[in-house]
């Protein structure tokens, strides 16, 4: 009868102490969501929709589409911005995207203010309606149709 109360003491001790270390964890929310969190508290007017398979859909007034996409198994990049705004943009879209991809990519807004309208301005008649560069560490793919420019941000795993 002795033995039986020891065996239930040490179960008993050994389910507290896993509860215990259970609430001591913290738990940890997507990293996506948290940027999305921060991309919503640190720019005015934008609001984040839904998650969808690793892309977190966002609204902002100067921008048709806007998007956050998050690594998935398999992709060589870690995180992608995507934006999609006027055939002739807006200093107000060019503002947008300079303020998503600092707090994405974690850049100061000028430098990415400078690459984001360089990409924007070089499609043209000489170049072409896709431009594809790299500044800053990050890689910009700018296309155009005749109504609209997107711009899609991203920076690969090594980097």
């Amino acid at each position: 009868m002795t033995l039986n109360l020891k065996f239930r003491g040490a179960i008993l001790v050994a389910v507290a102490i896993t509860g215990l270390v259970a609430l001591a964890a913290p738990a940890r929310a997507d990293q996506c969501d948290d940027i999305a969190k921060q991309l919503a508290s640190g720019i005015d007017k934008l609001k984040v929709n839904f998650k969808a398979a690793n892309i977190i859909y966002l609204t902002h007034p100067a921008a048709k589409e806007l998007s956050l996409g998050c690594r998935a198994q398999g992709q060589n990049y870690a995180n992608e911005l995507y934006a999609k705004g006027e055939r002739k943009p807006t200093p107000q879209f060019y503002d947008l995207v300079a303020s998503a991809s600092a707090i994405i990519f974690t850049l100061p807004k000028d430098d990415t203010a400078t690459g984001a309208s360089r990409c924007l301005k070089r499609m043209g008649l000489l170049r072409g309606d896709k431009v594809v560069m790299r500044y800053k560490r990050l890689n910009m793919e700018c296309t155009r149709t005749k109504t609209e420019a997107a711009i899609a941000i991203t920076r690969p795993k090594d980097e």
